[in-house]
C-alpha cells in the first residue's frame, strides 16, 4: 500500500482560502486511492481547520528545526512526500533527502509567491513587472525548491509558462493541476432576478485581497455610486483586521460582513462578484466559486488570468477604474449580457475544471516517476547540485537553531 506524507504550512482550512480548498482535493484524491495519508503540520491548530479523521487521513504535529522530525519520517518510511508551499520544501526536504532518499518528493506550490511579490512590488513603483522584480531572492529560493523535488505541481498554464520560458525549468519537472471541481448545471442556479447586490469575497491576510478591497473602497465604489446610487456591496472574508471592519459604511452601500457563515450561500445570492485584484498569481478561489455558483464577475487580468484557457469570460475583464465600475453596472442591470456570463462561468467550469480528470492524469505521472525515480533524478543535475548544497548549509543552520533552542529553553 502506498503510504504518503503532506507536510502542511498550516492545517487544511477550505472555507478560508482557496489553497485549502486545493488541500482537501488532494486528500480526497489520495485516499480515492486507498493510500495511508498523513498530514502533518509544525503550526498551531486552529478553530476553523477541517476534522482530517472522518476522511481517514492521520495527523501529526511536528517541529521545526527539530531532530524529532527525523525519527517521525523514519518510522513512516513514507512513499511519496508532498510540500506544501516551497517555503516547507525549504525547512524540511533536505531531512527527507537524507531519511528517506527513496522517497519521491514533490511540490505543491498552491501558487507562485515569488510572482506575486514581484508584482505587488511593481505596482508600488508604478510601472510593468520586469525582469529585476522577476529574479528577485525569494524568486531564486522558490524556482530551487522546484528544481529540487521531482515533480512540481502547479496550478497556472501561465505560471508553467513563465518558469519554463524565464527561469528556465525543465517541462519534466512540472505539472498541471488545476481545480478539480463537480460539474455545475446552469438549471440549478438563481435567476438574474432572484438576486440582489453586489459581492467581494477574499481571505483578509491575503495581501491581493485586502489591496483589492482598499482600492473598491477609496477608488472603485464611488464610481459604481455615481451610476448606480443605491447600489449595495458586502464585503466578506476570514480574518477580518479591525481596519477592515472599519471600512465598513452602510450609508454608502459599503457593508463589511467579516467571515461567511456559507461562502457559496452568500455568492449565489448575489448577483455581480466584483474582485478588483491588482496583483497576485495562480487561481482565484472566489472567481471559481462565483462561476460555481453562478455568479458573474468583474475582475482584471491579472484576477482571470490562466482560468478560462479560449472561452469567454463569465462576466467582464476590465483593468482601470472607470470601466470596471462602468462594467459592473453594465452587467448588474443587463439581464441578457448578464446571464450570457452565467452560461460562460458554468462553460469554464465543466470544460477546464473537471472532477475526476485532471487527477487521475497526476496518478499516472506519479506511478510514472516512482518506475524510474533514479533516471528521472539524473537527469536533474542542477536539481541535485542545490540538494547538495543545501543539504549542507541548511543542516548545518538547522542544528545550530535547535542547539541554540535548547539551550536557552526555546527563547
Amino acid at each position: 500500500m502506498t503510504r504518503i506524507l503532506i507536510i502542511g504550512y498550516v492545517w487544511p482550512e477550505p472555507d478560508s482560502s482557496a489553497a485549502g480548498s486545493r488541500m482537501m482535493q488532494l486528500l480526497r484524491l489520495f485516499r480515492a486511492q486507498d493510500w495511508t495519508v498523513t498530514f502533518a503540520s509544525a503550526a498551531a491548530v486552529s478553530d476553523h481547520m477541517v476534522d482530517l479523521e472522518p476522511l481517514g487521513v492521520g495527523t501529526a504535529a511536528i517541529e521545526l528545526n527539530s531532530s524529532s522530525f527525523d525519527r517521525f519520517i523514519r518510522e513512516l518510511h513514507p512513499d511519496i512526500v508532498l510540500f506544501d508551499r516551497f517555503m516547507i520544501e525549504e525547512q524540511f526536504g533536505w531531512r527527507v533527502a537524507r531519511h528517506c532518499p527513496d522517497a519521491l518528493r514533490v511540490l505543491d506550490t498552491e501558487d507562485l509567491h515569488s510572482l506575486r511579490a514581484a508584482r505587488h512590488e511593481a505596482l508600488k513603483a508604478g510601472h510593468d513587472v520586469s525582469a529585476r522584480e522577476l529574479n528577485s531572492e525569494l524568486a531564486m529560493r522558490e524556482v530551487a525548491a522546484i528544481l529540487r523535488c521531482d515533480l512540481s505541481l502547479i496550478i497556472s498554464e501561465f505560471e508553467i509558462e513563465l518558469l519554463r520560458s524565464h527561469y528556465g525549468v525543465s517541462a519534466e519537472l512540472l505539472w498541471h493541476l488545476p481545480f478539480m471541481l463537480p460539474p455545475v448545471s446552469e438549471t440549478g442556479f438563481d435567476a438574474y432576478q432572484q438576486r440582489r447586490g453586489y459581492i467581494s469575497i477574499g481571505n483578509f491576510r491575503h495581501a491581493p485581497n485586502w489591496d483589492a478591497v482598499l482600492y473598491l473602497k477609496q477608488t472603485l465604489w464611488p464610481l459604481v455610486r455615481e451610476r448606480q446610487p443605491d447600489a449595495q456591496l458586502d464585503v466578506f472574508g476570514a480574518y477580518p483586521p479591525p481596519k477592515a471592519m472599519q471600512l465598513h459604511d452602510p450609508g454608502k452601500g459599503f457593508r463589511v460582513r467579516g467571515w461567511a457563515e456559507d461562502a457559496h450561500a452568500v455568492m449565489r445570492a448575489a448577483r455581480v462578484c466584483l474582485a478588483p485584484l491588482r496583483f497576485g498569481a495562480g487561481l482565484k478561489g472566489k472567481l471559481v466559486d462565483a462561476m460555481s455558483c453562478g455568479t458573474p464577475s468583474v475582475t482584471t487580468r491579472i484576477g482571470a488570468e490562466g482560468m478560462h484557457g479560449s472561452l469567454p469570460w463569465g462576466g467582464v475583464i476590465a483593468d482601470d477604474a472607470p470601466s470596471f465600475a462602468r462594467s459592473a453596472v453594465q452587467l448588474y442591470r443587463t439581464e441578457e449580457q448578464w446571464s450570457q456570463a452565467q452560461r460562460n462561468g458554468a462553460e469554464i467550469i465543466n470544460t477546464l475544471y473537471p472532477e475526476s480528470g485532471p487527477g487521475g492524469r497526476l496518478l499516472k505521472k506519479i506511478a510514472d516517476l516512482r518506475a524510474r525515480l533514479a533516471a528521472h533524478r539524473l537527469d536533474n543535475f542542477i536539481g541535485a547540485m542545490l540538494h547538495h548544497h543545501t543539504l549542507q548549509s541548511t543542516r548545518y543552520m538547522a542544528q545550530w537553531i535547535e542547539a541554540k533552542n535548547r539551550n536557552t529553553g526555546g527563547t
